[in-house]
């Protein structure tokens, strides 16, 4: 009897948490979270701050900054220097940011796993044939930022941006129990679609940003514009960016997931293995034999 009613309460938890978080206007609540998140009123972000702090694993003692004008301060607060050290080996390719590794593995053809039961292609998130192309049989590693962690995301080589593609989409939470309930759901989120071209060797790498309830929103600090519900822009954005490996590309305004697509001949490293949580500037894959 106790097991079962432990059972029914971890149910009637995803239940609620899944009613609270999907059930309700998204975009009236990404606009009311973003408005009020941008407030600039230090009382009311300390409040704001102790709130969130009820709620989750938030630690502050990394950031650069221990006091903030509002709540989108905190939630887009850069580290102290140092604090995400970067693996400075040039076989290794490291995490573009700090988060927890959802599904990860091989590309079986052009599918992927979202969650156990649910799968989704190539096809589904890139929408572009060419770059569905070399990803086949690749491998992939999907990357969930929680609300409290670390926001920003960071370049996972030297490499260089050409283009981004934004396609627009809802903005379904990305957590574990929205995964295991909706299909293809990181396919019909907001994404941005970042090839990046690593220096020296001709790979590429594609970085895909998936918006999420109460975010609805990428900077890329090396375009103009921010990509959110509102963008009425070109899909294709032409750009000409150069990173050194770590060094920061964007940023979320709440927390998210990145998917970090690669061609065949990477490996995983064992970071990358399900469950595992990882901090920007640590092992994620290796680069093919003697591409480095």
């Amino acid at each position: 009897m106790k097991a079962a009613s432990r059972f029914a309460g971890i149910f009637f938890r995803e239940d609620l948490n899944f009613l609270l978080t999907n059930r309700i206007p998204r975009r009236l609540a990404n606009r009311l979270i973003g408005w009020f998140s941008q407030i600039e009123h230090p009382l009311l972000a300390r409040l704001s701050i102790g709130v969130w702090r009820l709620f989750a694993d938030l630690d502050l003692s990394e950031s650069r900054s221990q006091s903030f004008k509002s709540l989108h301060a905190c939630f887009t607060r850069e580290l102290k220097a140092r604090a995400r050290p970067v693996d400075a080996d040039p076989k290794v390719m490291t995490s573009p940011c700090d988060a927890i590794v959802g599904a990860s593995g091989r590309i079986h053809g052009d599918v992927l796993i979202q969650a156990k039961g649910f799968a989704y292609t190539l096809q589904e998130l890139l929408v572009d044939p060419l770059l569905v192309e070399h990803y086949v049989d690749g491998q992939y590693v999907t990357l969930r930022l929680k609300s409290s962690m670390y926001h920003r995301f960071h370049a996972p080589h030297d490499c260089a941006v050409d283009r981004v593609t934004y396609i627009p989409g809802d903005t379904w939470n990305v957590n574990p129990i929205a995964l295991k309930r909706v299909p293809k759901l990181f396919c019909r989120n907001e994404r941005a679609v970042i090839p990046t071209m690593f220096r020296g060797s001709g790979l590429m790498v594609t970085l895909v940003p998936v918006a999420a309830i109460l975010v609805a929103s990428i900077r890329l600090h090396f375009l103009p514009m921010l990509l959110s519900t509102h963008y009425q822009g070109d899909a294709d954005i032409r750009c000409n960016a150069s990173f050194e490996k770590g060094e920061e590309m964007g940023l979320f305004q709440h927390g998210s997931t990145i998917i970090v697509l690669a061609p065949k001949g990477f490996t995983l490293c064992d970071s990358a293995r399900q469950g595992t949580t990882i901090r920007m500037g640590r092992p994620l894959m290796w680069l093919p034999a003697g591409a480095a």
